[in-house]
C-alpha cells in the first residue's frame, strides 16, 4: 500500500538557541575560549614567575655587589677587636654606599646597626648559622609586616682567610621590586581581556567557516528527507574530510536518485500493467458472467457432473470479477485518481442499508443512535463497513457487533466492527492490511481478493481517517474505523 509521506510539522527549528549553543558550534567556542584561557593563564604565570625571578636576581647581584665592596674598604681600616663605637661607624660607613640598606655588625656579642630604629629581628637564626658555618656570603628574603625583604650576611676575614668572628648583614627592601613585579602582572591581566574577545571573534570565525558546509548537508538532507532527491551541496575548495564529505554526498545523493527514479518507473510500468490487464479482462468476463448465469441457472436440468460444473464455473467467475474489479480500484488509490463524490447521509441509516443488501441484517448486532450525519462518501462508507463486517462473518466468530458513535468533543465519529472470534496473532497484526497478505501460508485461496482491508483502509485515508485493528480482551478481534466528523448544516448528533 502506498503511504503517504511529507514535512514533518513537529520537526525542531535547526537554529534554535539550544541547538545553537549547544551544537558544534557551542562546543567548539567553549573549546576556543577554554585553550585560550587556559594557554592565557599560563602565559601569565609563566610571565609573572621569570619577571619576578629576573628583578629579584638583578636586585639580588647588585646588593651583594656593592655590599662585598663596601664590606672590604671598610674591614681594611677596622680594628679588631672593636668596641661598640667602632662596630657602629663601621656599619654606618658601609650603609652610606647602599642607600637605604640598613647595615647591621655582630661582633660574637656586640651589636650595632647604621639605624638605631631598625628591626634586627629580620636576619634570621638560619641566615647567621649559615654565614658562621659555611664561612661565605648567604642571602635570605623575608617578609615582615607583610613588607618583603632581602638580607645578605657575609663574614669578615683575615688576608689569611680567617675568620675575625665579626658578622655583616645587610637589610635592603623589596618593595620597588615588588611593586614592579605586580605592575607586569596587571599589565598581563589587563590584556587577557582583549585577548578572550579576539579568541571568541576568531572561534566564530572558524566555526562558520567548519560549519557552513555541516549546515548545506543538513539542509540537503532534509529536502531530501522531503522528497526532493535532486537536491546537490556545494563542494568546498580543497582536499580536506568536509570536501570529501560534501562529494560523498552527491555521489550517494545521485545514486539514490536514480535508484528511486528506477523504482518509481518500475512501480507505474507494474500499476500501469495491472490497470491495463484488469481493463482488459472487464470485456471477457462480462461475457463469461453472462454464460455462467445463464449455466447456473440451467444447472438443475444438467447431468450432476455438468451442473457442479456449471456452478463452480459460476462462482469462480464471481470471485475472478470482484477481484478484477477491486484491482481496479486500487489502481485508481495508486494512481491518485480515486476521488470522494460526498454527500451528507446519515451514517446510522448507511450502515443498516450496507447490513441489509448482503443479507446480514440477522447475524449481526448492532447499536446505531440515530441523529449522526456526516458529509461523506456514502459508496466508499459502504465499501468499509461490508469489508469488515465480511471479514469479521468469515474468519471471527458470531454475534458479530457494530457500533456507531461519536467522540465526546465531537470532533471524531466511529464505525467499530467487533467479534467473538480467536483474534488475531500478534505477528498478524502488522500486516492486517498488506495486499494478499494470509495469515495462514498454507491458505492458498480465500473467499475474497485479498485486498478488502487494504482497500477499506484507502477508502478511510480519502476520508481522512483511519482503520484501527486490536484484539478485544475478552476474546476476538475489533476493526475501529475512525474519521473526522465533518457535518453540514443542520446535522446534530
Amino acid at each position: 500500500m502506498r503511504r503517504g509521506s511529507g514535512p514533518r510539522k513537529d520537526a525542531p527549528n535547526p537554529r534554535a538557541p539550544w541547538k545553537v549553543w549547544g551544537g558544534l558550534r557551542g562546543r567548539l567556542l567553549i573549546g576556543f575560549v577554554l585553550v585560550a584561557v587556559v594557554s592565557a593563564v599560563t602565559a601569565t604565570g609563566l610571565a609573572y614567575r621569570e619577571s619576578r625571578n629576573a628583578v629579584l636576581e638583578r636586585k639580588q647581584d647588585a646588593v651583594r655587589t656593592d655590599f662585598r665592596n663596601r664590606v672590604d674598604q671598610a674591614a681594611a681600616d677596622l680594628a679588631v677587636p672593636p668596641d661598640e663605637v667602632s662596630l657602629t661607624r663601621f656599619a654606618t660607613g658601609i650603609a652610606d654606599g647602599l642607600g637605604d640598606t640598613v647595615v647591621v655588625a655582630e661582633y660574637r656579642t656586640l651589636r650595632a646597626s647604621s639605624d638605631a630604629s631598625a628591626d634586627r629581628t629580620r636576619i634570621s637564626r638560619a641566615l647567621r648559622d649559615a654565614v658562621r658555618t659555611h664561612n661565605r656570603m648567604s642571602l635570605q628574603r623575608v617578609d615582615r609586616h607583610g613588607s618583603p625583604y632581602l638580607v645578605v650576611g657575609t663574614p669578615v676575614t683575615f688576608d689569611s682567610g680567617t675568620p675575625s668572628g665579626l658578622d655583616v648583614y645587610a637589610i635592603s627592601s623589596l618593595r620597588a621590586e615588588q611593586d614592579d613585579t605586580a605592575g607586569i602582572l596587571d599589565a598581563v591581566r589587563d590584556g587577557l581581556l582583549p585577548v578572550l574577545l579576539l579568541t571568541v571573534a576568531l572561534a566564530l570565525l572558524a566555526a562558520r567557516t567548519v560549519l557552513r558546509p555541516v549546515r548545506e548537508l543538513g539542509r540537503a538532507t532534509r529536502r531530501h528527507a522531503a522528497g526532493d532527491l535532486t537536491s546537490r551541496v556545494t563542494v568546498p575548495k580543497g582536499r580536506d574530510e568536509l570536501a570529501d564529505l560534501a562529494r560523498d554526498f552527491n555521489h550517494t545523493a545521485e545514486a539514490l536518485e536514480t535508484s528511486v527514479a528506477e523504482l518509481r518507473e518500475q512501480e507505474a510500468k507494474a500499476r500501469r500493467f495491472v490497470a491495463d490487464v484488469s481493463h482488459e479482462l472487464r470485456t471477457p468476463l462480462a461475457a463469461m458472467t453472462m454464460v455462467a448465469t445463464v449455466l447456473d441457472e440451467d444447472a438443475d436440468r444438467l447431468p450432476p457432473d455438468a451442473a457442479h460444473a456449471a456452478r463452480t464455473v459460476s462462482a469462480e467467475t464471481a470471485r475472478l470479477s470482484r477481484l478484477v474489479d477491486d484491482l481496479m480500484e486500487m489502481s485508481r488509490f495508486d494512481s491518485g485518481a480515486a476521488r470522494l463524490n460526498v454527500g451528507e447521509v446519515d451514517l446510522a441509516g448507511t450502515v443498516r442499508n450496507t447490513l441489509a443488501l448482503r443479507g446480514w441484517t440477522e447475524r449481526v448486532r448492532v447499536e446505531l443512535p440515530d441523529g449522526i450525519r456526516a458529509v461523506v462518501d456514502p459508496r466508499r462508507i459502504d465499501v468499509v463497513v461490508a469489508n469488515l463486517v465480511g471479514n469479521a462473518l468469515r474468519h471471527g466468530a458470531e454475534p458479530v457487533t457494530v457500533t456507531l458513535a461519536a467522540s465526546p468533543g465531537g470532533d471524531w465519529v466511529t464505525v467499530e466492527v467487533a467479534d467473538r472470534g480467536p483474534g488475531l496473532a500478534p505477528d498478524v497484526l502488522p500486516h492486517v492490511f498488506d495486499r494478499f497478505y494470509k495469515a495462514d501460508s498454507a491458505r492458498t485461496r480465500s473467499e475474497g481478493s485479498g485486498l478488502g482491508t487494504a482497500i477499506g483502509l484507502e477508502n478511510a485515508r480519502l476520508h481522512g481517517g483511519t482503520i484501527e485493528v486490536a484484539n478485544r480482551p475478552d476474546g476476538g478481534a475489533v476493526f475501529t474505523l475512525r474519521m473526522p466528523w465533518r457535518r453540514g448544516e443542520g446535522a446534530g448528533g
